[in-house]
């Protein structure tokens, strides 16, 4: 059996948002949020949403969780270009929330707080990103 794996997704990766057919997993039931407040901007021209890692700042963001194979999450790394300098990092971080109501440890793609531009900043900080957000988002050409 392959392996399984939790991933927060509070962006483009969520249902009906426009990445989301590169995630394949099965959502948890539920609305899930981070334990810890971070800040969550729209940036840049393609109005990309980041979540920054300060811990302590922002908001708790709200966001869906998945539970996705290793095909997937490599899917996800990619989009996310995890291995590039200016990419996101995958992390570990503690979330709340769901059906029923619980604590869990999940995979999150976070933005490394170096690369952010104050200037860059569109929209921010939010608790969410919403469609309305979304269809603002341009994808990488």
């Amino acid at each position: 059996m392959a392996a399984s794996h939790l991933v927060f997704v509070f962006g483009t990766l969520k249902e009906d948002f426009p990445n989301h057919a590169t995630n394949r997993g099965v959502r948890v039931p539920g609305i899930f949020r981070t334990c810890t407040p971070y800040p969550l901007y729209l940036v840049g021209e393609r109005h990309s949403p980041w979540m920054v890692d300060l811990p302590g700042q922002g908001h708790p963001v709200n966001g869906q969780l998945f539970r996705v194979d290793d095909e997937t999450l490599a899917a996800m790394d990619r989009l996310e270009r995890v291995s590039e300098p200016d990419g996101y990092r995958r992390v570990l971080l503690d979330f709340e929330g769901g059906e029923p109501p619980g604590r869990r440890q999940a995979h999150v793609y976070l933005k490394p707080a170096g690369q952010l531009t104050p200037s860059d900043i569109r929209v921010g900080p939010l608790a969410e990103y919403s469609l309305e957000h979304a269809a603002l988002y341009r994808p990488r050409s």
